[in-house]
């Protein structure tokens, strides 16, 4: 017969997550821990509590990437240690980045798309900040040369993303927002003249207004422009921020004209990670022409291993966006994208059509012609409001933002949905059901009867 030895005291083999001492108590928050802990604990500890955020592809209040092809994920893994600003040590990943921005040069139509200039950035936000510094500084250039006051500038936009309002309020820019008119989704041409004077740095043209999803019509804004220069106004250039139209209307609508055609665009910024399908982290910001961006705003430093320009309000940055960025340009290039966004576009023009049948709501943009999105707002007194709908939903795990429009129809409540790449149409029939199921319910005033569990 066997022998079995008893042991006593603790098994030093055993180390179960959830029964080591790191999940026995809460997890610290205002103090650092006086010791190292087991990775595979806090890996599934932290896994477990970032369960608790919401569902990324439910969140229909995003125009950001949340969904990507897993080689995207390994390229960006791969070259996590790599620091793009320094482009001495990773010219690699800097010939990248230059390949990108003569690309997007290119699918803009920039005169010059070989030798132009532009750089990445940290998103559209960064990159709208950077051309409008290049509007103050050439304003204020010129301003200077003609030996006139260069202490007041301006800025001429219609409603604007928040980013807008923190280069006016950093950067000492009076904004002059243009209120939007009744029936109307963004700035119109013929009210710039009375915002528009000598002090004005740049109008900005949004392809793709955060509030509606709608271009504002850049060519007219332009030719009203030219208008007024040749009637003895000042010449005010237009920088077109494209954060989200930008790689949607060269696929979709290649023949309007919004962009370097436009002898008046001077520079545009766009976001690649929106509908540009990169991963979070990375805009774009080009010049129309090499001589639109001041000298004075580049910076040469040495201290990396080389001498080598800079234009940005950040300094290192993970170059692994960058890369992200030019594997879709290789893995879509054009027929790509404009499948990718045909169907976004398709699939938002079916949930408009969903929407319309529903009853309650009155379209404010169908999906067709700019983003891929919808707009809408409740028609009458149905005896609930937008928020409700938007907590309604919230129980389905829908996130769809509710919101006044810009002044002056600040009194208008809309949603927006916007739909990305990874939102499939089955999903948004999903989505359509949900809203039926959530209207009824809120028209009958009742709360949804409470359902036990079944053991």
């Amino acid at each position: 017969m066997a022998l079995h030895q008893v042991t006593s005291g603790r098994d030093e083999g055993f180390d179960d997550i959830y029964s080591g001492l790191l999940s026995r108590r809460p997890l610290p928050k205002y103090r650092l821990p006086e010791g190292p802990n087991d990775p595979h604990a806090v890996h599934q500890l932290l896994h477990d509590e970032l369960t608790l955020d919401g569902d990324a592809s439910q969140n229909l209040a995003t125009f950001c990437t949340t969904w990507t092809e897993p080689q995207v994920a390994a390229l960006m893994a791969e070259n996590m240690a790599k620091n793009m600003i320094d482009k001495d040590e990773y010219p690699q990943t800097a010939e990248i980045e230059s390949r990108c921005v003569h690309m997007l040069a290119d699918l803009w139509h920039s005169p010059h798309s070989h030798n132009t200039v532009g750089c990445s950035t940290t998103g559209s936000s960064e990159a709208a900040m950077l051309g409008g510094l290049a509007l103050k500084w050439r304003w204020r250039k010129a301003r200077e040369a003609a030996g006139k006051p260069a202490d007041r500038p301006n800025l001429v936009c219609g409603p604007v993303q928040v980013c807008w309002e923190k280069f006016a309020r950093y950067f000492d820019v009076e904004l002059r927002q243009v209120p939007l008119e009744a029936g109307a989704t963004g700035l119109r041409p013929h009210q710039l003249r009375a915002h528009v004077d000598e002090n004005t740095i740049g109008v900005i043209a949004i392809l793709g207004v955060t509030y509606t999803c709608d271009y504002e019509p850049v060519a007219d804004i332009a030719a009203e422009l030219d208008a007024m220069a040749a009637d003895g106004g000042p010449d005010v250039p237009v920088h077109v921020d494209a954060a989200s139209g930008g790689f949607i209307a060269p696929f979709l609508r290649p023949e309007l004209e919004w962009d370097f055609r436009l002898d008046r665009v001077a520079s545009i910024n766009t976001s690649g990670h929106k509908y540009g399908l990169a991963p979070l982290g990375v805009g774009w910001i080009i010049w129309r022409t090499a001589d639109l961006l001041p000298e004075e705003l580049i910076f040469d430093v040495d201290y990396l291993g080389g001498s080598m320009p800079t234009f940005a309000l950040n300094f290192s940055r993970p170059g692994g966006e960058i890369i992200a960025q030019y594997y879709n340009f290789l893995r879509l290039g054009r027929e790509g994208y404009r499948r990718v966004q045909r169907a976004c576009a398709d699939t938002a023009a079916h949930l408009a059509d969903e929407i319309a049948r529903m009853g309650p709501f009155t379209l404010l943009y169908d999906g067709r012609g700019a983003l891929p999105a919808v707009s809408y707002t409740l028609d009458g007194d149905p005896g609930f409001d937008l928020y409700d709908l938007s907590e309604a939903l919230r129980v389905h795990g829908w996130q769809v933002p509710a919101y006044p429009l810009p002044p002056d129809r600040e009194d208008t409540v809309i949603h927006r949905v916007l739909i990305r790449h990874g939102i499939s149409r089955d999903r948004v029939d999903l989505l359509a059901a949900d809203i039926r199921t959530c209207v009824k319910t809120l028209r009958s005033g009742h709360h949804p009867q409470r359902v036990t569990f079944h053991h």
